[in-house]
């Protein structure tokens, strides 16, 4: 006849069982969250370039899909909501680079992304009031989003120069300025289109001649 098994072997062995499912159990709702603020995210930024910096925190949670409380559980107030808008800009400049080299050649690369800055632009001033708020509550906002885009057209500038893209004397640091002066100088409400001419001419000046 068959020895039984002891206590501690079917603790053991239902503690195994346990930590087995236990992924499985946790890794939906993990999703579902990171999912819902995705969709918080893109809801603000929409409905700040539609109504405006005024739109409610209502509005935003029915336009994501999901409860006002939902909005709450990843959002404290507006300007969280504002600041976490502009860090995900910031992120998908920084994130766009490795995407864009793979599909593009160097120079067709930085071109994109020069254009990609104008969309990031657009944004920052349409949540500028709200943005310099949270900014003063977190010194580090303005550092991080610098130190990324710095890095990224750094990466491309470096790319398109070893390839022969690009003349061999830009600096992106003087390119980075260039951009922000296209896309700030002019307050007209037409803004986006002339900076859009703009960063056009900017990438001709860019090329090395012959190409």
């Amino acid at each position: 006849m068959p020895r039984s098994s002891s206590a501690p072997d079917a603790l053991r062995q239902s503690e195994t069982s346990l930590s087995k499912r236990k992924p499985a159990q946790t890794r939906k709702p993990r999703a579902d969250s990171a999912r819902n603020r995705q969709l918080l995210i893109d809801a603000a930024k929409a409905g700040f370039a539609e109504v405006g910096l005024a739109v409610s925190l209502e509005e935003i949670a029915r336009r994501a899909g999901v409860g006002i409380g939902t909005l709450y559980r990843h959002f404290r107030s507006r300007e969280a909501v504002v600041e976490a808008v502009f860090r995900r800009e910031v992120e998908q400049m920084a994130e766009a680079v490795p995407q864009l080299l793979e599909t593009s050649p160097a120079g067709e690369a930085l071109h994109q992304w020069m254009h990609l800055f104008v969309d990031y632009i657009a944004t920052k001033r349409l949540i500028a009031p709200s943005l310099g708020a949270a900014a003063g509550r977190s010194s580090t906002l303005y550092a991080t989003s610098t130190e990324l885009i710095t890095r990224a057209i750094s990466t491309l500038v470096k790319r398109a120069v070893a390839s022969g893209d690009v003349r061999k004397d830009i600096d992106p640091s003087d390119l980075l300025r260039a951009l922000v002066g296209v896309s700030y100088g002019n307050p007209d409400a037409g803004w986006e289109a002339s900076a859009r001419r703009l960063v056009d001419i900017l990438m001709d000046g860019l090329r090395r001649k012959g190409r």
